[in-house]
């Protein structure tokens, strides 16, 4: 028995991927997750492209020769496509795209402006439904490739103070599983990452739960780069937190809201602390003045520059 055992986990290491020389890009990528996403997968050899609205924070990525970064805002249709050309032109052909750059405004849905509901959804969904196009659009004709959309457990559960935040992570949740059937057999492989509460500058002022144990970036990055390694849609972090989403689903929804109070689970994001999280809050929903900054004819500046590393 233990040898079939070694024998089958051997086969799986066998069929693990080589990541060097891989072309990914990762939208989000100058700070947390796509960070550190960004900097095991260089590590690992792969070519790593970043996409951010604020590269000056990621300068330490240039440490890295095999990463390059562009400053560019997602939300914008054009200067995303854009950002993936001059990926593929300065690169070569994009094999993963890790849909990651999300914010999280926290406060009822009474009381939220509307300006940040609508950045929300146009940078946690609406981008990563155009950069899944794109990649489609890149990938299925060469019959290979690996979408990676970052959604979160909000996805799964919806959580109170948090109510725009969830839409989005389950419309995300939803796509990549939409989008999964359809690339069923073309080569193309999708996955969603669904981390609990990550220890980054988004989750500032939140309090815990036995439930919402928080992880670091690094887990999840280590995570999504086991998952590029080994592609498999559903990717939990930490990995039981699929176990207790399967839970919630089975019992009645009654008893899934005991067990949600009395973990204290649900009020992880409704009982975070304003004061120490105004700061960013401030930051999550940017001026327009960033838009010369984001649009393709400034990205076209960048390429000619030398696609200013980050």
């Amino acid at each position: 028995m233990a040898q079939q055992v070694n024998g089958a986990r051997g086969r799986r290491e066998r069929t693990a991927r080589p990541l060097r020389g891989v072309v990914v890009a990762i939208t989000g990528g100058s700070r947390g997750i796509g960070a550190a996403t960004a900097h095991a997968l260089a590590t690992a050899g792969a070519t790593v492209a970043v996409a951010d609205l604020d590269l000056p924070t990621g300068q330490w990525l240039s440490q890295h020769p095999t990463v390059r970064g562009w400053q560019v805002d997602v939300t914008d249709g054009e200067a995303f496509t854009a950002f993936l050309d001059q990926v593929e032109s300065t690169c070569g052909p994009l094999d993963v795209l890790i849909n990651n750059a999300g914010i999280m405004p926290l406060g009822p849905l009474g009381e939220e402006p509307g300006s940040v509901t609508a950045r929300q959804v146009e940078l946690n969904l609406h981008a990563v439904i155009h950069g899944s196009q794109q990649a489609v659009r890149r990938m299925r004709p060469r019959g290979r490739g690996h979408i990676v959309n970052v959604a979160s457990q909000a996805g799964k559960v919806g959580f109170a103070g948090a109510a725009t935040y969830c839409a989005t992570k389950h419309g995300v949740v939803g796509l990549s599983e939409a989008l999964r059937a359809e690339l069923r057999g073309t080569g193309v492989a999708v996955s969603c990452v669904m981390p609990t509460v990550v220890r980054t500058e988004l989750a500032t002022g939140l309090g815990g739960s036995p439930l919402v144990r928080p992880v670091t970036a690094q887990q999840v990055a280590d995570a999504i780069v086991g998952a590029v390694r080994r592609p498999r849609f559903a990717v939990y972090v930490p990995r039981w937190l699929g176990a207790v989403n399967r839970l919630l689903e089975l019992v009645p929804r009654a008893l899934a809201d005991v067990l949600m109070r009395i973990s204290g689970a649900d009020r992880v994001l409704a009982g975070a602390d304003p004061a120490a999280r105004a700061g960013y809050e401030a930051r999550a929903v940017p001026e327009r003045g960033h838009d010369a900054l984001a649009s393709p004819d400034a990205l076209a500046n960048q390429q000619a520059a030398g696609a200013q590393p980050s």
